[in-house]
């Protein structure tokens, strides 16, 4: 007995996914797994307990109790009538993230944004619905591996200045600012977006 179309048409294997679907996925299984990798840390004492971050030039570490979700650059509303460093709010399944670009925020030039650029969302625990723009991620860093630094030269510091804590070095000579995210939450400043 010949086959109907329609059981034909059932028996052909299912469409693979497009390009732009599965690259979502893949992302998704990423962020995911290093969601789960950041609440693993944020439990092993002093072995892993910082976030590197680039935000322009700048090598960042970010405490991990202090950073929530990494994100892909979602689609930003902007609102009207905020002042140029707020850029905005984006829907992150369902809840309103404001999107803060630090950089901006602190007198220097906007972050620049590419395909390696995130949003670096706040830990919950600070009680404060909001992202920062980030150039890339640059992944976990052991206190272990970072020492003060004695060297001068350029830094973060006259950027970022109220909200570092140490500057360090790791074990490449690499130059780090520790940056406080609680202190900017607290930034009177960083509070009013309104334009005036």
């Amino acid at each position: 007995m010949a086959d109907s179309p329609s059981r034909l048409r059932a028996a052909t294997p299912l469409d693979v996914p497009s390009t732009s679907s599965h690259r979502r996925e893949r992302l998704r299984e990423f962020q995911t797994g290093l969601s789960e990798k950041l609440r693993r840390a944020q439990n092993t004492p002093l072995t892993v307990n910082r976030l590197g971050i680039q935000i322009g030039p700048h090598r960042l570490l970010v405490d991990l109790a202090d950073a929530g979700e990494i994100l892909a650059v979602p689609d930003v509303m902007p609102v009207p009538l905020t002042r140029p460093w707020y850029r905005g709010l984006a829907n992150v399944r369902g809840s309103l993230l404001g999107v803060v670009d630090l950089s901006l925020f602190a007198g220097g030039p906007p972050t620049p944004l590419d395909k390696e650029s995130r949003l670096l969302a706040f830990s919950n625990d600070l009680h404060f619905s909001t992202g920062i723009l980030v150039s890339r991620m640059l992944g976990l860093r052991s206190a272990a591996d970072l020492g003060p630094s004695e060297r001068a030269g350029a830094s973060a510091t006259e950027l970022f200045a109220p909200w570092l804590r140490a500057r360090l070095v790791d074990t490449q000579m690499l130059e780090w600012q520790e940056i406080d995210l609680v202190a900017i939450t607290g930034d009177e400043r960083f509070i009013d977006i309104a334009r005036t």
